[in-house]
């Protein structure tokens, strides 16, 4: 394609043959090149249809903004009307926009909600574009953007990028439906023609044990927690194992039903379920986080009680073994082990290469505040963290939040080697053009396969890479690290089912 300024690889070129004939679902792993298919897609359809328009879609600014700078880099200039759509731009703006424009890069819910004004249709896009693709089973958006398009597009076509659709057969099975798939071209690292261009990624699970002074507070919750979980049980609220999912599940039908006729039976037990709800979690955050957020959590709590917020919390905190199970705490002299290790693997790294990138994952941001304040204790590391939007507040005036201007300029001062670890949560994980690093570190596992996968594709693309799970034995953390492994492998049997699926669709296409 000699519109193209980066040449193609072999299986680049294969998937783009049936995106080319099909409405397709590209599952890549991060870093391999999704938007290079989009490019050589664009530029066929383009060429098929010049009159008509190009479509492409990401669920955040940032995203759809680097869309934007990478199609304008690899295409030549004046080649076609390239425009970007933001919340920012006025309706009316966009309606005008709109009718010149030949590529249009938005965020889904721009063109949903200018669809549903009418300000203009979709029969003249003949391609559109759907990046982070699993995002259309919730984001309202995406779907009815989705819809429109199979209804009002004359020149249909579709592509679906992700590097992770969803852990089972009717997940995946339902974004397709969604977006009107009929084909899926899946690679993961271990494709034979995709490893040739992807570095050796090495992995290793740390293991730490839980000091057993935590053991004789977790102890102490566990028996509250046992006790709520028992009563909701004897007031045949809930049956079966109780499951943090299924207690939040229990909670939102009990308040349903309080609204529409209060019972004493109904009252009490959505009383129980939120003790059980908060212990659930202070004992989460005890196994898998550090000991001054399980602290601060305790203390949270008692300060909600104090200002007399919630019956539940009011209870949990006049029960002995709670107020034991926080003096304990507060007297303990070790933070969590994993802290430690986390330390002497950065610093290991460091020692072989003083040039390191690294990103530390973490769920909770009190927990990114404390690795970062630790790892900025070692003279060579700058460490910051790297957080979203919500301003969250921390107690003794401690906020967090990065607006995305503030977003950028930190990933800007990590390419320079200005910070030299990201300490991030979940925001990093999704489409940000964050540079190679050396090592990905979760500080703890998640139980989400799409969450992990793309957290790895952060490291092993140019260069040999490392990922590392850290992992409290006998905790949370060794359930979520199988779960999310497990699922994993689900997620590549159910899309090998779907990609045969398909095939016998065309088959009997064939016969008829």
């Amino acid at each position: 394609m000699e519109e193209l300024k980066i040449e193609p690889r072999e299986y680049q070129k294969t998937i783009f043959e049936t995106c080319k004939e099909k409405d397709c679902l590209v599952v890549l792993p991060t870093g391999t090149g999704k938007t290079l298919i989009a490019l050589m897609l664009t530029i066929d359809r383009f060429k098929k249809f010049p009159l008509e328009k190009i479509l492409i879609l990401a669920p955040t600014r940032p995203l759809i903004e680097q869309h934007f700078e990478s199609f304008k880099e690899n295409i030549p200039e004046d080649w076609a009307d390239m425009q970007l759509f933001t919340g920012k731009t006025p309706s009316t703006k966009r309606k005008e926009i709109w009718r010149t424009a030949e590529f249009i890069f938005s965020t889904p819910q721009c063109i949903a909600n200018d669809l549903n004004k009418n300000l203009y249709n979709l029969n003249k896009v003949s391609l559109l574009i759907v990046d982070e693709c699993h995002r259309c089973l919730k984001n309202y958006a995406y779907n009815h953007v989705a819809q429109k398009y199979k209804t009002q597009a004359t020149n249909k076509r579709v592509l679906a990028l992700t590097a992770s659709p969803g852990s089972d057969k009717q997940t995946i099975t339902q974004v397709c439906e969604n977006l009107g798939i009929d084909a899926v071209e899946i690679r993961t690292r271990q494709s034979p023609d995709v490893k040739p261009y992807l570095q050796e990624l090495e992995f290793e699970k740390v293991e730490v044990a839980f000091p057993p002074e935590f053991t004789e507070i977790k102890i102490l919750l566990q028996e509250i927690y046992n006790t709520k979980v028992n009563e909701l049980k004897n007031r045949k609220i809930l049956f079966g194992y109780a499951s943090k999912t299924m207690l939040l599940k229990t909670q939102a039908r009990l308040m349903q039903e309080i609204r529409k006729r209060k019972n004493i039976n109904n009252m009490l037990a959505v009383s129980a379920c939120v003790q059980a709800i908060k212990i659930s979690h202070a004992i989460e955050l005890l196994e898998t986080q550090t000991i001054s957020s399980f602290t601060a959590y305790l203390k949270n709590l008692f300060q909600q009680a104090a200002e007399k917020k919630s019956k539940g919390v009011q209870r949990l905190t006049t029960d002995p073994r709670f107020t034991k199970a926080y003096s304990l705490a507060t007297t303990l002299e070790q933070e969590h082990p994993k802290l430690q290790a986390l330390k002497e693997i950065i610093q290991k790294q460091f020692q072989k290469n003083s040039k390191s990138k690294i990103i530390i994952f973490a769920q909770f941001r009190d927990t990114v505040r404390k690795i970062s304040e630790i790892l900025n204790e070692l003279p060579e590391i700058k460490a910051d963290n790297f957080v979203g939007q919500t301003i969250k507040d921390h107690g003794n005036g401690k906020t967090t939040g990065l607006k995305q201007r503030e977003q950028k300029a930190m990933v800007e001062k990590f390419k320079s080697g200005e910070i030299n670890v990201l300490v991030a949560t979940s925001i990093a994980e999704e489409g940000l053009d964050i540079p190679e690093v050396n090592e990905v570190i979760f500080y703890e596992p998640i139980p989400s396969a799409i969450r992990k996968i793309q957290r790895t594709g952060r490291t092993a693309r140019l260069s040999k890479g490392k990922l590392k799970i850290l992992v409290t034995k006998k905790t949370l953390d060794e359930v979520y690290h199988y779960t999310a492994y497990h699922k994993e492998k689900r997620m590549h049997s159910a899309i090998d089912e779907i990609k045969k699926d398909f095939a016998s669709n065309e088959k009997q296409k064939d016969l008829f």
